[in-house]
């Protein structure tokens, strides 16, 4: 669809990172936590909160978010808008509908939600969001947002899930919250979120089964085990959408510890003025570090001094292959009168020390080894294959203690004719791949 220059949308760096050198990742194994995302509460959490502070923080979600928003309404319900926006002293954007014809009013929830249409019974959307054209991961997030929301009111209405109607919620500018925060959660899905303690407010909030307590029941029932905090301040600060996204994207019994290169900041608003605190909800981004693990390995070690060059050669390479080994080097020595000797250092898994050992005996002339158990740290890292130039090339990358990326191309499979176009072979798979 055409982008409309109100969604302030920024060139994708992704896009950038995997024109570059027309290099892309194919195939990725073990993956790790890339990004810790931190909510900070300050004035609440509502979906529209939540979605325009995200896509503040990442601008290069903008176009697909909003283009999975846009695909799940009708069209006389408005196009999605990410503006402009402040709350207190603080610049922020706000994210809702852009329909001029809709009578805007501000309920008693404090966020501003628009009542201009109703999209029905959880059947009736999770069956519209099924039959929108989506990208790939957000249906399923945004449903499981929804059904967070009605396993919360089937309980407190004695209902099944099924027959849930939701009141509340079920305004187009909602349903929009729900599909956007859905889109959010799939593309960032190798995230880790955090959440700060969250602000209670107190009072009464009018809906349409009359007045109710704050935190409304639905929203108490979904955020059962989070952190609560009374800054004083009343009225709705958590809303049941809001809930929701939290309880699907948040653990409340992991740590809510949030550390690694702080690499952005989004800041979203809520219409309603608090006394003495911007409304805002804040998105702190940070990039995972990489903590090295630690990890046990044994080390064989030997020495040789009566095989041939081709010999050694030999059972280097068979050694090599069999399984547990994870790394093998050959040294050179001087021993007694002089004579010249390979030493052998494997690394092997200590659960197969004794199998390697055996095959050692077997494949070289030494009649003794040495066996130790020794500590190390390990880095984790990412196997991918890379298209680059026609070829596949395996790359092994590892993001370092504060954040910096290295990666490390297969040799076997740098193909060329020289050693200068293996060398640029080389580096443009490792660039496309950190």
């Amino acid at each position: 669809m055409k982008r409309p220059a109100r969604w302030l949308c920024e060139a994708s760096w992704f896009d950038k990172l995997t024109m570059k050198h027309n290099c892309s990742i194919l195939l990725e194994a073990n993956s790790q936590v890339t990004h810790t995302i931190h909510l900070d509460a300050v004035g609440g959490v509502a979906g529209d909160m939540f979605v325009a502070a995200m896509l503040d923080a990442r601008p290069d979600l903008c176009a697909r978010v909003l283009a999975d928003a846009a695909a799940v309404l009708p069209a006389s319900a408005g196009q999605p808008e990410l503006v402009e926006a402040a709350s207190g002293a603080l610049r922020a954007r706000r994210f809702g509908l852009a329909a001029p014809q809709v009578h805007h009013h501000a309920p008693a929830d404090g966020h501003g939600h628009r009542h201009d249409g109703d999209a029905g019974s959880f059947r009736d959307m999770v069956a519209r969001i099924r039959a929108a054209s989506l990208h790939a991961g957000t249906a399923e997030h945004a449903i499981a947002i929804l059904t967070h929301l009605a396993e919360a009111e089937a309980v407190l209405h004695g209902v099944p899930v099924s027959d849930v109607h939701f009141h509340e919620i079920a305004d187009w500018d909602s349903l929009l919250d729900v599909v956007a925060a859905g889109s959010i959660a799939a593309a960032l899905a190798g995230a880790r979120w955090t959440a700060s303690p969250l602000p209670r407010g107190g009072g009464l909030v009018k809906t349409r089964h009359g007045l109710l307590p704050v935190p409304a029941p639905a929203t108490a029932a979904i955020l059962r085990g989070f952190a609560w905090r009374d800054d004083g301040v009343s009225g709705e600060r958590v809303t049941p959408t809001g809930a929701a996204i939290l309880r699907h994207l948040v653990d409340p019994a992991a740590p809510a510890v949030a550390s690694g290169r702080l690499e952005a900041v989004g800041t979203g608003a809520g219409t309603r003025v608090l006394p003495g605190i911007p409304n805002v909800l804040r998105a702190l981004v940070f990039d995972a570090a990489e903590a090295a693990r630690p990890d046990h390995i044994s080390v064989l070690s030997f020495e040789i001094d009566d095989m041939t060059g081709e010999e050694v050669a030999m059972a280097a390479d068979r050694l090599r292959a069999v399984d547990g080994v994870v790394d093998l080097s050959i040294g050179q020595r001087l021993g007694k009168k002089g004579r010249a000797m390979q030493s052998f250092r494997l690394l092997v898994r200590p659960d197969a020390a004794q199998a390697v050992a055996d095959r050692c005996f077997a494949e070289t002339s030494t009649i003794g080894l040495r066996l130790r158990e020794e500590r190390r740290l390990v880095l984790p890292r990412r196997l991918s294959r890379t298209a680059c130039e026609g070829q596949d090339v395996s790359v092994k990358s590892v993001r370092r203690p504060g954040g910096i990326a290295t990666a490390k191309a297969e040799s076997d499979d740098l193909a060329g004719d020289t050693l200068a176009a293996r060398r640029r072979l080389k580096q443009r798979a490792e660039d496309g791949s950190v």
